[in-house]
Order: C-alpha cells, then sequence, then structure tokens
C-alpha cells in the first residue's frame, strides 16, 4: 500500500493570521459602511416628510430649497451608493462634504463647538465618510464585483 502526499505550499500561522484579520477587518468595515450609510439615508428622507419630517409632525423641506432639500437629495442618493458599495469613495467624499458644509454653515455660526451649536451628527457624519472614501467599502460591495469583472475583459 502506497502513501501518496501533496505538496502544498509552506504557510507559517503568522501570513494565515494576517489573511485571517485582513477578511475580518474587511468585513467589519463592509458592516460598518452598510449601517452608517443607512443611517444616512434615514436620515435624508426626513427631509422629504418621512420618519416624522423635519419637525416632528411630518413636514418636508420646501422643493428645490438650498440648501435643505439639496441635502437630502444628496443623503438618499450619495447614501444609498454607499450603502450598496457602488461608487463608494467618491459617493462617500461627496456625503463626507456635504456634511462638513451643513456644520460650517448652519451650525458653526451658532456656537463653536459641536455640542453647544447641535452639529455632532454632522460632524460624525463627515469624518465617518471620509474615512470610507480613504478605506473604501469593504467586503459585499457591489464596487468589488465592477472591479472583477472588470480585470477579466
Amino acid at each position: 500500500m502506497s502513501v501518496t502526499t501533496e505538496k502544498t505550499p509552506h504557510t507559517t500561522e503568522s501570513t494565515t493570521t494576517t489573511s485571517r484579520r485582513s477578511r475580518t477587518e474587511a468585513s467589519v468595515l463592509a458592516v460598518f459602511r452598510m449601517v452608517v450609510a443607512f443611517l444616512f439615508v434615514c436620515h435624508g428622507v426626513q427631509g422629504f416628510g418621512a420618519f416624522g419630517g423635519i419637525d416632528g409632525a411630518g413636514t418636508g423641506v420646501p422643493f428645490g430649497s438650498w440648501p435643505g432639500w439639496w441635502a437630502s437629495v444628496i443623503e438618499v442618493g450619495a447614501g444609498g451608493l454607499v450603502l450598496a458599495g457602488l461608487f463608494t469613495r467618491p459617493a462617500a467624499l461627496l456625503c463626507s462634504g456635504a456634511m462638513a458644509y451643513a456644520y460650517f454653515v448652519v451650525h458653526q455660526p451658532t456656537a463653536l463647538f459641536p455640542l453647544e451649536n447641535m452639529g455632532e451628527p454632522a460632524a460624525l457624519y463627515s469624518w465617518i465618510f471620509l474615512l470610507l472614501a480613504v478605506f473604501g467599502p469593504g467586503r459585499w460591495a457591489v464596487d468589488n464585483v465592477r472591479s472583477r469583472s472588470e480585470n477579466r475583459r
């Protein structure tokens, strides 16, 4: 009876651990992206009167008004792209810029610090979306499927 052994590539424990950590980090980043983007889209549809609207009584921002209505369009549109992981980096950069604008134009003139001017959500969203623009979508993103199909061409 003969026993055949297959040669397998040599892997060290550290490369296996690094690979596992990399997959875990990409998965956590993807879940983070989806949760944040979902909340951002919900925030955006408030401008159209959903979830109690902008005043808790179902009022939406008047059609075409600057900057509220356009902010809602960006929050829903670009937030939806980030949620799907489609054109994630540019969409996240647009979301980050919109929230930076909201902070400095709407909140900061009232008071210097976010706790004083009610600008915490705008400041946090701005930095969170900047992080997503830099690090990308993680796993489970349409961008990943698109890049694989482009590489096959």
